[in-house]
């Protein structure tokens, strides 16, 4: 039994959303637990409202004595144990140089002789192959949990609370009804974004069919695309993208009527609010790291090289040209019916 567990979170939005099953099963299994999450700063507002998450430490070591020193003091936190999502040797380090008694992980990237349980990673097929399994399966195989559980859903627990601080995001930026949310980038490459021009025009069907306005998401990286959707957008439009910190993005896709994507963080996390999310999948996976949920749609035309995982196309772009606007502008209408 423990009564103190460090989770040492992934560093990606998508892979800490995929996660979420994991976290809902350890708090489950101890209820009574304080559950402490250890995360890059840029996922750590997705756990705030979560049912798991007792408190949050942001994690931002990035040299050795850096991370000797958050070792130090996660040392005072006394955990009974530490159970590392991330695959890292740095998360095994780290738990190692706090002296947590416990220290759980798979055993990959060199660091199995640093752990007290070094799980073995699943081989194709010993498990389904949506990533959130592999999250679950570490617990299973480390004798946490006794089997997967039969909900096995992504979903963020938050979401109420969220959509009624988006709700009121939307009605101060001069909103009126109904939103269409848009991310039309994706951090891991340019293979895995739809053409801005079809993302606008399937925004704009929607939107008409609806009465709504478009509001369009992305990083400050992204500001170019998203401008560049936003100018062809034939309904009432705003740009946040750069504009939000993560907190206020969930909270304003939790308030979207719909909401479409590519294969990104912002794809995984309206999935989990349960907004209607149709997503543009070519160069990934759907079966692996695809939105589940009856509110969501993928949308994607088979072509011999897809998927391929690679962040560019090193041809003509097929998977992703392919898919027309049309496609993608149904599929969110009859996700709405």
């Amino acid at each position: 039994m423990y009564n103190s567990i460090l989770v040492r979170a992934t560093n990606w939005v998508g892979d800490a959303v995929m996660s979420l099953p994991a976290l809902r099963a350890l708090r489950e299994r101890f209820p009574e637990a304080k559950i402490t999450i250890l995360a890059k700063p840029w996922v750590a507002d997705l756990y705030r409202r979560e049912r798991f998450c007792d408190e949050m430490i942001p994690y931002t070591a990035r040299n050795l004595t850096a991370k000797w020193k958050t070792g130090r003091e996660l040392a005072a936190g006394n955990f009974d144990c530490a159970i590392l999502l991330q695959n890292a040797f740095d998360a095994a380090l780290v738990a190692w140089m706090a002296r947590i008694p416990e220290r759980i992980g798979y055993r990959r990237d060199g660091r199995g002789f640093l752990l007290t349980r070094a799980v073995a990673v699943p081989r194709a097929g010993e498990i389904p192959l949506h990533e959130r399994f592999y999250y679950l399966e570490l617990l299973r195989r480390a004798g946490i949990i006794e089997g997967i559980p039969e909900d096995a859903s992504i979903r963020l627990e938050g979401a109420g609370a969220a959509r009624e601080a988006g709700l009121a995001r939307f009605l101060k930026e001069g909103f009126n009804g109904a939103v269409i949310g848009v991310s039309p980038g994706a951090a891991y490459g340019s293979a895995k974004r739809w053409l801005p021009e079809r993302f606008a025009e399937a925004a704009t069907r929607v939107a008409r069919e609806l009465s709504s306005s478009v509001a369009i998401f992305g990083s400050e990286s992204e500001r170019d695309v998203c401008s560049a959707v936003a100018a062809k957008v034939e309904s009432p439009v705003k740009n946040f993208a750069g504009k939000t910190t993560l907190a206020e993005f969930i909270d304003l896709a939790a308030a979207c009527r719909a909401y479409l994507t590519n294969d990104s963080g912002p794809m995984h996390i309206a999935s989990a609010l349960g907004v209607p999310t149709v997503a543009v999948f070519g160069a990934t996976n759907d079966l692996t790291t695809g939105p589940i949920g009856s509110w969501t749609r993928v949308v994607r035309q088979k072509v011999e090289c897809s998927p391929c995982l690679k962040r560019e196309c090193p041809i003509d772009h097929r998977c992703m040209t392919r898919v027309e606007a049309a496609q993608v502008a149904q599929a969110a209408l009859e996700l709405l019916k």
